[in-house]
């Protein structure tokens, strides 16, 4: 979804635009976004509200009042007529209800990817297609029920707002949750995610999946019993007394408790900013526990073009499959960060001992990089552009073989200090000159493959269209941060 309709949408809903209610947010056949105008559906408002509508008929108030169109007032209204009204008002009645239903789902996604998209690596379109499934007619498919009926549906106005009832539903959406979890996004809060995990649980997660010692274990579960005397005692108090709601942040004064608490079991003095960190990190691991089990990917997305079975190899040394898991949590953003850092030590070599002759080169050298690697330039375009004599001359000056070996090695370099610091947590000292080789091995494969990824691009560089491989993404991303003009 583009800006401009991302600002739209949010623009309809902040400026109480009546149009929302003849206007349908849908998706069209090939999955992308579209508003389409219900004629009908505008006929029947503006005649049911016309004092809303007085305005020129463009479906904005008065701009005296553009900012408070009286939404509870009118889905009342509307609630009303589609259940009461004879047939035809009915299903008017709504389909009106259903457009503004429409565009609140789409807020809801909206919102969804500003919080986790980016870390995830999804946006609102990729959301969109799970949750709105209504093609707008007026008479209802008897054999399939869309998202935005079930809504409406089950609205209760004597209970939520329209606009609250919706987000909640499309939240608890099974597919888009699934959507979700595969992306690594569990939507469950922390303190919904403690207050539903038996101290026997907590025991048998950490042994078994983190793998974590029995005085860690059994620190972790004094502070999920106390979080439970506190927070959860409370929580159910309220529900006995009907205030339901979603869990809400424990309150300084609770957090005060649950230190309380703890002190009096192990002697430890705590401020309630370090109770509340600490039980921040245990939901974190709770949640990527249930991530896992669910079948949804762990919290760091997987490399481009590196999938999470050509990492195996490197994790066979580990005892079994839950230390796998963590430690390829652990492993995938090192791999990054030492390309990263790979790419940035052997491009500032290179231009060093570039600078040390006549010319420009070191400039002519990130240029040429960045038109190869970035624009996907072929090299007889990228001698015509920087007025070489012919592709030759670029193919000497970026020496892209030796370039990919340096940084092949570099990066091995790199990665086996960090793994095998991590690979520590997990093996006894006696194994670790064994695991040591094995991992060597495992990570000059897998470089191995990036590496080689980064070749068939300078041999299939003909086609201006090529996808650019993680050597090149992260490259790029190096370049562009470099203050040097090229």
């Amino acid at each position: 979804m583009s800006g401009d309709t991302a600002v739209d949408g949010l623009v309809q809903i902040l400026m109480g635009v009546a149009s929302r209610y003849w206007e349908l947010v849908k998706i069209d056949g090939a999955g992308r976004r579209q508003v389409r105008e219900i004629s009908a559906a505008k006929a029947f408002f503006v005649d049911v509200f016309p004092a809303i509508t007085s305005s020129g008929g463009n479906g904005i108030v008065d701009n005296t009042d553009r900012h408070h169109v009286p939404d509870a007032e009118i889905q009342l209204q509307l609630l009303q007529l589609s259940r009461d009204a004879p047939a035809d008002r009915c299903l008017l009645a709504q389909r009106c209800l259903l457009c503004f239903i429409s565009w609140q789902i789409e807020q809801v996604c909206l919102q969804l990817a500003a919080n986790f998209g980016r870390v995830h690596g999804f946006s609102c379109a990729d959301l969109l297609p799970y949750v709105l499934d209504d093609d707008g007619k007026l008479q209802p498919n008897s054999t399939y029920q869309s998202l935005s009926q079930k809504i409406l549906q089950s609205f209760n106005p004597q209970q939520s707002s329209l606009t609250t009832w919706t987000t909640t539903r499309v939240k608890h959406d099974a597919a888009l949750n699934q959507f979700l979890l595969e992306c690594g996004v569990y939507m469950v809060s922390d303190w919904a995610i403690l207050n539903d995990t038996r101290p026997q649980q907590l025991e048998r997660i950490f042994r078994e999946f983190y793998a974590l010692t029995p005085p860690e274990i059994q620190q972790a579960q004094q502070l999920l019993g106390s979080y439970h005397a506190i927070y959860r005692t409370a929580r159910l108090q309220q529900r006995s007394l009907s205030i339901g709601g979603k869990c809400t942040t424990p309150t300084t004064q609770q957090l005060q408790q649950i230190a309380t608490l703890l002190q009096s079991q192990t002697s430890q003095t705590l401020k309630s900013e370090t109770v509340m960190t600490q039980l921040q990190k245990l939901a974190t691991q709770l949640r990527e526990y249930r991530i896992h089990v669910r079948g949804g990917s762990l919290p760091t997305k997987s490399l481009d073009t590196i999938t999470g079975d050509e990492y195996t190899d490197t994790t066979k040394a580990l005892d079994n499959e839950d230390e796998q898991a963590e430690f390829l949590q652990l492993y995938r953003p090192q791999f990054l960060a030492c390309l990263e850092q790979a790419l940035a030590i052997v491009t500032q070599s290179r231009v060093n001992r570039l600078q040390r002759k006549k010319g420009e080169k070191a400039k002519k050298f990130l240029q040429a990089l960045k038109l190869f690697h970035c624009q996907n330039l072929r090299m007889t375009e990228i001698a015509d552009s920087m007025g070489l004599r012919a592709q030759d001359a670029v193919t000497r000056l970026l020496k892209l073989k030796e370039f990919r070996a340096d940084v092949r090695q570099q990066l091995l370099l790199l990665l086996c200090e960090r793994v095998l610091d991590l690979a520590k947590n997990y093996s006894h000292p006696d194994r670790l000159i064994t695991l040591e080789q094995q991992i060597k091995l495992a990570l000059d494969e897998q470089i191995t493959q990036v590496i080689k990824e980064a070749g068939n691009q300078s041999q299939t560089a003909k086609i201006n269209t090529i996808e650019n491989g993680l050597f090149s993404e992260r490259l790029c991303r190096y370049l562009d941060s470099l203050n040097e003009e090229i």
